[in-house]
């Protein structure tokens, strides 16, 4: 016997889109990170309430495809709001996203995005391309605006393997949603500048994995030395940046012990032990 219940039985075998997100919009719409209710909820206000904000993601290309990383601080207006939350999250095993912006409708979006890929290959029975996740994505953005509007911001960065290119490709979007291709690297958050100053200064086409890594993790040391929102490594409570890699092998981690050498050298070349 069936435990689905009535509701979304429609909604399920009803083949008619591959969008997980059109279905939650149909069948219960107040599931959506976005939902529009919210928005008439808060009278008509512009002032964005107190809620933790990520800071400073980045991503940028190396030899075997691309890496993302962020630091691990949450800021909520001048406090701390939390010194270990993930912003780099798998979308699926060729892409993943790294998160800016107010922290609770990012995370929500990063796993609705997830969901929608995941339904998208079960209802065409292929994975979405390259492009048309990062149009997806996109998309999600722009349904976020009345949010946006509300001081909800949500900017991330996405990158992945394009198996039909052979190489990483990473993008970056507005606020409304618009896409754009970077073809080296970007970042985004409040420490963003101070990380693509350190990333442009360090980059070089067709570096190995083991200088991708390195050059990653300076550039968000670099961006927390100057930007109060963005949290450097912390070696007494065991706190290091979050490193990521998506090649065509799939989505894979950077061990904290790998980190944690890197962090030690980096300081130790600064004179900072």
């Amino acid at each position: 016997m069936s435990t689905t219940p009535d509701r979304w039985k429609g909604a399920f075998f009803d083949y008619a889109t591959s969008s997980f997100a059109d279905v939650l919009r149909r069948s219960a719409p107040h599931l959506l990170p976005h939902h529009e209710d919210l928005a008439r909820e808060e009278g008509g206000s512009h002032s964005a309430p107190a809620v933790p904000h990520g800071t400073t993601v980045l991503a940028l290309r190396y030899r075997d495809g691309v890496i993302m990383a962020g630091d691990r601080q949450a800021s909520e207006g001048y406090q701390v709001a939390s010194r270990r939350i993930d912003k780099i999250f798998k979308s699926d095993d060729l892409s993943g996203v790294g998160i800016a912006g107010a922290a609770g409708p990012a995370m929500e979006m990063a796993r609705l995005f997830q969901t929608e890929l995941e339904h998208y290959e079960k209802v065409e029975g292929e994975n979405l391309s390259l492009d048309g996740k990062a149009n997806k994505l996109g998309q999600m953005i722009r349904m976020n605006l009345p949010m946006a509007m509300q001081g909800l911001v949500v900017v991330p960065i996405f990158a992945g393997f394009d198996e039909r290119a052979g190489v990483g490709r990473l993008f970056k979007y507005d606020v409304t949603g618009g896409r754009y291709e970077e073809t080296d690297y970007f970042a985004q958050g409040s420490g963003g500048k101070d990380a693509r100053d350190s990333l442009k200064k360090r980059f070089k086409r067709d570096m190995a994995k083991d200088e991708a890594v390195r050059v990653a993790i300076e550039a968000l040391m670099d961006a927390a030395d100057e930007d109060l929102g963005t949290g450097g490594p912390d070696l007494q409570r065991g706190i290091y940046p979050t490193v990521k890699t998506i090649t065509r092998s799939g989505f894979g981690d950077v061990s904290d012990d790998e980190i944690r050498r890197y962090c030690e050298a980096i300081l130790g070349e600064r004179g900072r032990l």
